[in-house]
C-alpha cells in the first residue's frame, strides 16, 4: 500500500498542517480557559471567604489536570504509538469535550455545594488526560509528514496554534469585558467561551476524521504494543528525564506569560481587567510570529544554538524584567516586559519542540514525546500560576515569579548541555542518556 503523504503537493502538506493543528488549537483553547477565568471560577466554585484561598484553591485545581498528563502520555500515547497518528488525534479531542462540557455545565457551590467544586475537578481532570498525549501526537505527526530540513519550521506550528488559542479566548475574555458587568461576568457569562468551545468541537472531529496516516508511520513494520512502549520508557529514562528538563522552560514560561498575566495584571498590580487581557493578546501575536521564524532558524542553524542563548538570556533578564515592571506598573511597562518574555519564550520554544522529537526512539516518538513534556507540565508549568501566586504572597515580592522562570530557564540549559554534549551539531547524542 503506498503511503497517502508521500506525493503531496505543498498545497495539500499546508492544508494538512491546517487540519492537524485546527484541533490542537481547540483543544489547548479549552485547557487554557480555566486560568483565564480563576477569578471568576474562583467565585463560583471556591469561595473560601479569603480572595488568597480561594484563587489557590482554583489555580490548584488547575494545576490538578497536569497531574493526569502524565498518565495521559502513557497510555493514550502507547494508544497512538500502536495504533496511529489519526484515531489517536481523534480520542483526545473526545476526551477534551467531555472535560469542557462539564465544567461549562457544572452548577455554582451556592446551588449543589461541594459537588460544584469537585465536578470541575472531574472536568479538569479529564482534560488533563487528553492533553497528555494532545501536543505530543501532533508533534510528532507534524515530525513525520515535514518536508526534509524544514522539520523545525512544520513542527513549530503546533505551538503556533496554541497561540491562535490564546488570541482568542483572550478577545472572548475582552469582549466580555467591555459587554457586561464584573457582576454579570462573575454570575454567569464567563462560560460563555466554555460553551463556545463545546460548539466547535463537531466541526474540528470532522476536519481530524479527514486526516491520513504519516508516510513514516505507515511505512513502519513493527508496531510495539503497550508492554514494549513501557519497556521502552523504562530502559531511556534517561533521556525522558532530560527531555522534562528542557521542556521545563517552555512550560513555565508560556503559562507565566499567557495563563497568569490576566490574573498578574489585576490582581497583582492592580491594572483594568481590560488592560491585562490586550497584553496577553498581544503576547499571543508575538509567540505566533516568533515560533514559526525561530523554528526555521533552527533548521538553518540547528538547535544547540538557540537553546543555549535563550536560556542564558532568560537567566539574565526575567527577574530584573519583573522587578522593573513592578517598580512602576502601567500598561506600557506591561505590554514591553511580556513583550521581552515572549520574544524569550518563543525563540527557545521554537527549537525546543522538534528537538523534542527528535531525540526519543522512533517506535515510541509520541509516548517518549507526551512523557517528558507532560511531566514537564506537572511538575513544573500546570503549578506556575499557584506557584506565581503563592511566591508573591509569601515573599511580598511582586516580581518573584522571575526567580521561578530562571530556575526554569536553568534546567532548560543544563538538559541542553546534557543532550548536546557530544558536540553542537544539529542532532543531539540520542544515545548518551538511554
Amino acid at each position: 500500500m503506498k503511503p497517502a503523504l508521500a506525493t503531496q503537493p505543498a498545497s495539500s502538506k499546508f492544508a494538512t498542517v491546517l487540519r492537524v493543528t485546527g484541533g490542537n488549537f481547540m483543544e489547548m483553547f479549552d485547557f487554557f480557559l480555566f486560568g483565564f477565568y480563576a477569578t471568576q471560577i474562583s467565585k463560583a466554585f471556591f469561595p473560601a471567604g479569603n480572595e488568597f484561598a480561594s484563587l489557590m484553591l482554583t489555580f490548584m485545581t488547575f494545576g490538578a489536570g497536569f497531574l493526569m498528563r502524565p498518565l495521559g502520555a502513557i497510555f493514550l500515547g502507547a494508544y497512538v504509538d500502536r495504533v496511529g497518528r489519526r484515531k489517536g488525534l481523534i480520542v483526545t479531542l473526545a476526551l477534551m469535550a467531555v472535560g469542557t462540557l462539564l465544567i461549562a455545565c457544572v452548577p455554582s457551590y451556592a446551588t449543589i455545594g461541594l459537588a460544584a467544586p469537585l465536578l470541575v475537578l472531574i472536568g479538569r481532570l479529564l482534560q488533563g488526560f487528553s492533553a497528555g498525549v494532545e501536543l505530543g501526537g501532533v508533534s510528532v505527526y507534524l515530525s513525520e509528514m515535514a518536508t526534509p530540513g524544514h522539520k523545525g519550521f512544520y513542527v513549530s506550528w503546533q505551538s503556533a496554534s496554541q497561540q491562535v488559542a490564546i488570541i482568542v479566548a483572550a478577545a472572548l475574555g475582552y469582549w466580555l469585558n467591555v459587554t457586561f458587568s464584573p457582576a454579570e461576568i462573575s454570575d454567569f457569562y464567563w462560560r460563555i467561551p466554555f460553551f463556545v468551545g463545546c460548539l466547535i468541537v463537531p466541526v474540528l472531529f470532522i476536519i481530524r476524521r479527514s486526516l491520513q496516516e504519516t508516510e513514516e508511520f505507515m511505512a513502519r513494520k513493527h508496531r510495539p504494543d503497550a508492554r514494549e512502549i513501557f519497556r521502552s520508557m523504562v530502559s531511556n529514562w534517561g533521556l525522558v528525564i532530560a527531555g522534562m528538563m528542557l521542556v521545563s522552560m517552555t512550560t513555565v514560561s508560556f503559562y507565566l506569560i499567557t495563563v497568569y498575566t490576566p490574573t498578574f495584571g489585576k490582581n497583582v498590580l492592580h491594572l483594568s481587567t481590560t488592560d491585562a487581557l490586550v497584553v496577553t493578546l498581544c503576547v499571543a501575536v508575538s509567540n505566533f510570529f516568533w515560533l514559526p521564524v525561530m523554528g526555521a532558524l533552527s533548521d538553518r542553524v540547528g538547535r544547540k544554538p538557540l537553546l543555549v542563548v535563550f536560556t542564558v538570556l532568560t537567566v539574565l533578564t526575567a527577574y530584573p524584567a519583573l522587578k522593573w515592571l513592578v517598580a512602576a506598573p502601567d500598561f506600557g511597562r506591561m505590554l514591553e516586559v511580556e513583550l521581552w518574555l515572549s520574544f524569550l519564550y518563543a525563540s527557545y520554544n521554537g527549537a525546543m519542540v522538534v528537538a523534542l522529537t527528535e531525540v526519543m526512539p522512533v517506535n515510541v516518538r509520541t509516548a517518549g514525546f507526551s512523557l517528558a513534556y507532560s511531566l514537564a507540565t506537572a511538575i513544573f508549568g500546570g503549578f506556575t500560576p499557584a506557584i506565581a501566586t503563592g511566591l508573591i504572597e509569601w515573599t511580598g515580592d511582586k516580581a518573584a515569579p522571575g526567580w521561578w522562570m530562571t530556575a526554569a530557564a536553568t534546567c532548560g540549559l543544563i538538559a541542553t548541555l546534557l543532550l548536546y554534549r557530544r558536540g553542537a551539531g544539529r542532532t543531539p547524542a540520542l544515545g548518551a542518556l538511554a
